[in-house]
């Protein structure tokens, strides 16, 4: 039996990516899993077949997770489909990089809207689920930049830095009800964002890392299902950096 074995988890922005690399960790562990991203296209409904694979429910619905009107329905679409949410893993983000100088106004809205508005809209339309259940485990997904900021990305650092404070605050609140909220910190993780990095970029950074390699999205993954498991039962409020190290 696995981790996860008989429990519904919804995931953000995971048709691709490390939100895939979560959902089909979760799957193995025997998760149904519900998800969503901007549109499901032909790449959308591929990750809802691999999923699937692992003998779980498997359904990827299209949602703009910035509109909290649009989230509110896709909640309830889900709990009709499943029956119950166990999980939820805010994972859609974007990134608009710019110095403050040069930055737009709405470079700024729309990675704050994304990133950090999205959590809000999912947590606050999951959270009566959960309270009638009595349990449930909230997975915000974070950065390192969260933690340290960087220089020429103060509105994603912003939005992690916020997704951090806000699984703080609702494992605060509702924690007396079984429900606990954690956030996961990556660092440099090998994606087709950072692929795109030329050689001596990316060499920097790994040299950069203790581990002196850069974290694969199985390294989040596995994070992920501690969090979502009764493995972790009596953790909630944290922020755990998975990061080889980058930011002791």
């Amino acid at each position: 039996m696995g981790l996860l074995e008989g429990k519904t988890a919804l995931i953000t922005g995971a048709a691709r990516g490390i939100g895939k690399g979560i959902a089909l960790k979760f799957a193995s562990e025997g998760a149904n899993i519900a998800f969503t991203d901007l549109v499901i296209d032909d790449n959308g409904l591929e990750t809802e077949k691999e999923i699937a694979a692992f003998g779980v429910k498997a359904k990827g619905y299209a949602s703009n997770a910035a509109e909290f009107t649009t989230t509110e329905e896709l909640v309830k679409k889900v709990v009709a489909d499943f029956g119950r949410i166990d999980i939820l893993v805010n994972n859609a983000g974007i990134t608009k990089d710019a110095l403050m100088l040069r930055m737009t106004e709405a470079q700024w809205d729309a990675v704050i809207a994304v990133n950090l508005k999205s959590a809000f809209n999912f947590i606050h339309a999951i959270t009566p689920i959960m309270l009638k259940q009595k349990a449930g485990s909230i997975i915000n997904m974070a950065s390192v930049v969260g933690v340290h900021g960087n220089a020429g990305q103060c509105n994603y650092a912003a939005s992690k830095a916020g997704l951090i404070a806000l699984a703080k605050s609702i494992g605060q609140e509702v924690g007396s009800r079984g429900i606990r909220a954690n956030a996961i910190a990556p660092g440099f993780i090998d994606t087709a964002m950072t692929q795109a990095l030329p050689d001596d970029i990316r060499k920097a950074w790994i040299q950069n890392i203790p581990l002196r390699r850069a974290g694969q999205v199985e390294d989040i993954a596995n994070v992920a299902t501690f969090l979502a498991s009764d493995l972790s039962s009596y953790v909630t409020g944290q922020v755990i950096q998975v990061d080889g190290g980058m930011n002791m």
